[in-house]
């Protein structure tokens, strides 16, 4: 029987290290590691082309052959240059067809929110969602409508609708994912005129108060001659 999963041709990476890194970089290999929950992480290297075509296969989970024995798993996270966007390295996440896994997906906010229209600022403060499912069920992202989200109104966790049963969400339900708020208020800046109008009183106040003190220098004079 044919397997229906992607073949991925990887290879053991005994040595470690950062020079190591950059140098299969720099020969088109990209750096990985394959974890499996209770056992050591596996170093390992895959070619940059394949992991390409990998990644745009359509597939969510690999067939690999590593110290000689057939294992499955997914990509649990990849890490692009922050300039060139270029892959740099991946981790890979050992499964079991059969066995119910936890993951993070994108949490994506579809729809036009009715706060937004009427003048909203919206927040998105959770982009990823915890779920639990089995390997061949992981969606490539979650989706939640704001479209009906009102100004001064939120979504939490428990908000988020899944319609495939055998998907559960295992993040916090009262985890806040979007809000809507009025925008901030700006503060008007003060008129030119406005700033005369307060000089021109702080003068005279000054002025006043000099006068002042004339008349009570020349009453202490009138004083000591009489």
């Amino acid at each position: 029987m044919t397997s229906s999963y992607y073949k991925l041709k990887v290879e053991n990476r005994p040595i470690t290290g950062k020079k190591t890194a950059r140098k299969l970089r720099d020969k088109g290999i990209i750096p990985g590691v394959l974890y499996y929950k209770g056992e050591e992480p596996i170093q390992i290297a895959v070619d940059k082309l394949i992991m390409y075509h990998a990644i745009h296969s359509g597939q969510r989970i690999y067939e690999i052959d590593v110290t000689g024995t057939t294992q499955y798993v997914m990509v649990k996270e990849i890490q692009y240059h922050p300039v060139t966007d270029a892959l740099i390295h991946i981790d890979f996440m050992r499964v079991r067809r059969s066995e119910k896994i936890n993951i993070s997906v994108p949490l994506i906010l579809v729809g036009d929110a009715l706060g937004v229209k009427e003048g909203g600022v919206l927040s998105q403060s959770l982009t990823r969602i915890e779920i639990e499912c089995l390997p061949t069920d992981v969606p490539e992202q979650i989706e939640l409508d704001v479209t009906h989200l009102e100004m001064n109104s939120s979504y939490s966790v428990a908000d988020v609708k899944i319609k495939n049963e055998e998907i559960t969400i295992n993040s916090e339900q009262e985890l806040n994912v979007v809000s809507i708020h009025p925008p901030v208020a700006e503060e008007e800046p003060m008129v030119e005129e406005e700033l005369e109008d307060e000089e021109e009183t702080e003068g005279e106040a000054e002025g006043g108060s000099e006068e002042s003190k004339e008349e009570n220098g020349a009453e202490d004079n009138q004083n000591q001659e009489s």
